[in-house]
């Protein structure tokens, strides 16, 4: 298993190792030592399944107020999806900036979010099945999200018309959760 920092402080890419024979292959998805040297164990308190059965639909982008912020690890386990983070920690150097990470049933790779980020992905396959676990229980109370082609964040998605469920499709833009000008310059992607 091979942990990597990402360039938005505090996300973590991991891939899993597989060990492959006749049969197939086995690979470990968490490993308790190892995720605990790198800073990253958490108490996992609930774990999730995401099916979305055609290519194009976006998911998110969602977080949770604190004090029910959330740690995720998301992989998925068929199919495949372009995964977007954004970091909405005021006092973060990457304030305002999203990455993304292209998760496969076949690259064996994970994506770790601390609190404070908003999350969404993007089916690149039909029949996908995305997992994730999570260091706090859903609070709906405590939920919200950024309308996916928020004009602030520019994320550049694989689709321009994504099949989305009606409450994605009304979440609100960026400035008017964080309060920040669209034409503030740590906006972006970060490589």
């Amino acid at each position: 298993m091979l942990i990597q920092p990402c360039a938005l402080s505090g996300v973590y890419e991991i891939t899993g190792t597989p060990h492959h024979d006749h049969r197939g292959y086995f690979t470990r998805l968490y490993d308790r030592q190892l995720w605990s040297d790198y800073g990253l164990d958490r108490t996992w308190v609930q774990e999730n399944r995401s099916y979305s059965s055609r290519k194009g639909t976006i998911r998110g982008l969602h977080f949770q107020r604190p004090p029910c912020a959330e740690t995720k690890v998301v992989r998925v386990s068929r199919g495949a999806i372009l995964d977007v983070f954004v970091d909405m920690r005021r006092d973060s150097p990457s304030f305002g900036q999203w990455g993304s990470i292209e998760l496969t049933e076949d690259n064996h790779k994970m994506i770790y979010i601390p609190r404070g980020f908003a999350h969404g992905f993007c089916t690149l396959t039909d029949h996908c099945e995305v997992t994730y676990k999570v260091d706090h229980r859903y609070t709906p109370s405590h939920e919200g999200g950024i309308v996916w082609n928020d004009e602030t964040l520019r994320i550049d998605w694989p689709v321009s018309a994504p099949i989305l469920s009606d409450r994605d499709a009304r979440l609100p833009a960026w400035k008017e959760l964080m309060g920040t000008s669209a034409n503030d310059e740590t906006k972006g992607r970060s490589g």
